[in-house]
């Protein structure tokens, strides 16, 4: 089964043992960040840093100024942690070891945007921005995406993108000194706490059939348990009904138009995968879709293993199935078991496996993949 591994610019730019120590663990790709939200990440075997602080959400690239001249939305350049092209050194390093190389495109989730323009953010029931949150369904944030995925994923030497949060964010992030877990918050509390009401997606509820203000104040009245550490309880049949029915209309316009914009932009054969949740209410990196939607417009998903089956119902003879298994011991993988693992993803109908993270793993993590992809092979 052919597998791939993230990796991000840091890790191979500026380190010229990298490219080959990653060859060596039997990788037949790598999915290489090119649109990267904020972030601190390790770097334990880089000659020149351990620490890597991705300040803001940023393109590991320089954006192009004609494609953004006059732009009020546009995306960031990264600083001192991806100088230059950075993305395009170590996609060159890569290709000399005879790895493919994809562009990771991650699009909804940018709190810089939030920051300086707190306008294009999701608003939750009780008025509470999310700036790391762009709201999809906003056509000004939808153009932006749309064309961040064309630029970012169209990179020199890139055989195919994967474009991660292609979708609606919401409550869950992983933002610095997080401190949201004294309360906890079930599948229907989480999908509650995301519903955004900003001026764009109370015009979607009402298109829908929805009073916007009854709305939210049915969310807010279903969230009332789980403050005193109940369940939420759930909405009213036809209120959820044509909430859920403008967030799938709005995610699904961003997915059609992303995939568009980037096989214009792209040569033959290039692929186009999305991250994805089988559960279409989902929010975050793997968003919600509907499974016979989503490979009716795609090359495949990547997804976690456990949920490669309902996408495996709606599969075609050449679409792509990667389940997603992560390898950091320290992030809660598990490298000692992707053998069984990878068995068990094959047989739910997983194609493809991608392995999370090559650059934040530990030596010992790194020589536990190296010894399940030969054993799979």
């Amino acid at each position: 089964m052919r597998a791939g591994a993230f990796l991000y610019p840091w890790d191979v730019d500026g380190d010229p043992a990298a490219p080959d120590r990653l060859a060596d663990l039997g990788l037949a790709q790598v999915t290489l960040a090119s649109a990267y939200h904020s972030t601190r990440a390790l770097t334990p075997r880089h000659p020149r840093h351990r620490i890597v602080t991705a300040a803001h959400a940023a393109t590991l690239y320089p954006p192009d100024p004609a494609r953004w001249r006059d732009r009020v939305l546009a995306p960031y350049p990264a600083g001192d942690w991806a100088p230059g092209d950075s993305y395009a050194r170590a996609a060159e390093a890569l290709a000399d070891t005879g790895l493919a190389v994809h562009s990771w495109v991650v699009l909804a989730h940018n709190s810089r945007l939030g920051a300086d323009r707190p306008e294009t953010s999701v608003v939750n029931a009780y008025g509470d921005r999310y700036p790391w949150a762009p709201c999809v369904g906003q056509d000004a944030v939808r153009a932006l995406l749309v064309d961040l995925a064309a630029e970012a994923a169209i990179r020199p030497g890139a055989a195919g993108t994967e474009l991660e949060s292609c979708g609606w964010y919401g409550l869950v992030h992983l933002h610095a000194h997080d401190k949201t877990a004294g309360v906890p918050f079930d599948d229907t509390a989480q999908y509650l706490m995301s519903l955004c009401f900003c001026p764009s997606c109370r015009a979607g509820y009402g298109g829908h059939g929805a009073d916007p203000d009854e709305l939210a104040a049915a969310v807010r009245a279903a969230l009332e348990p789980v403050w005193r550490g109940a369940p939420a309880s759930a909405l009213g049949r036809g209120t959820a009904d044509a909430a859920l029915a403008w967030r799938l209309a709005a995610a699904r316009a961003l997915q059609e138009e992303a995939v568009a914009a980037v096989r214009a932009a792209a040569p033959a054969g290039f692929r186009v995968l999305l991250h994805a949740d089988p559960v279409p209410h989902r929010c975050g990196a793997n968003v919600g879709t509907d499974p016979a939607h989503i490979l009716s417009v795609a090359d495949g998903v990547v997804t976690p293993a456990p949920a490669v089956a309902p996408f495996a119902a709606h599969a075609h003879a050449r679409t792509v199935l990667a389940a997603n298994l992560p390898v950091v011991t320290g992030m809660g993988g598990s490298p000692h078991t992707l053998p069984e693992d990878a068995k068990r993803a094959a047989a739910e109908g997983a194609t493809e496996l991608r392995l999370y993270h090559a650059g934040l793993a530990s030596d010992a993590d790194l020589d536990a993949v190296r010894e399940a992809l030969t054993s799979l092979r």
